[in-house]
């Protein structure tokens, strides 16, 4: 499955990503790779509980 991002860069360093599509589906990371791994994770804990 593929799915639209959006990261953006916090005030205190570091990135928040969302999913548009899954709403409540949040994480974060101080790099752009690790934000993208985190959300990833996040989306399949999502997934799973729906």
């Amino acid at each position: 499955m593929r799915f639209k991002v959006v990261f953006e860069a916090s005030d205190e360093g570091g990135y928040t990503v969302y999913l548009p599509s899954l709403p409540g589906c949040i994480s974060e990371g101080e790099t752009v790779e690790e934000a993208l791994q985190n959300i990833q994770e996040a989306i399949e804990l999502y997934l799973v509980d729906r």
